[in-house]
């Protein structure tokens, strides 16, 4: 993990979910994933966007900042069809979903618009890869 990663971690644990610098007042989540090679479990911090009517739902991007391949986060939560999520100071399991289509496209849209950097990793992965959105729900 990289030592970036580390300290947004440490200071999401540190701060009931909450971190500063460019992702100040941005809504934060902690996805823990297994390696689908090395079985290895990993934490990756992210930003997310809730569902407007159910608490249980959130949805995270995969953009890996515009990058022309998706993150390897995505193909461990896609290949296991579950994880777990810190958020806040609450610590539950999901089922993963991956959007697709007109569903995708609104929700990436609404992120795109609420979070402008969003729309940049679009441009930048334009003709590429369609950037994936995964809708985790909780289950326990």
């Amino acid at each position: 993990m990289s030592d970036w990663n580390t300290k947004v971690i440490e200071e999401f644990r540190a701060n009931s979910g909450r971190v500063g610098g460019p992702f100040a007042g941005a809504p934060m989540v902690l996805v823990h994933h297994r390696g689908r090679k090395s079985g290895r479990e990993m934490v990756s911090p992210m930003m997310y966007l809730p569902n407007e009517t159910d608490g249980n739902v959130i949805y995270v991007f995969a953009s890996k900042g515009g990058a022309p391949e998706n993150p390897g986060w995505y193909y461990n939560l896609t290949s296991a069809g579950e994880g777990t999520i810190e958020r806040g100071t609450e610590t539950y399991t999901v089922a993963v979903r991956e959007l697709t289509g007109e569903e995708r496209d609104r929700i990436f849209d609404e992120q795109a618009s609420r979070y402008p950097g969003f729309a940049d990793y679009a441009r930048k992965t334009a003709g590429i890869r369609t950037i994936p959105v995964l809708e985790l729900t909780r289950t326990s």
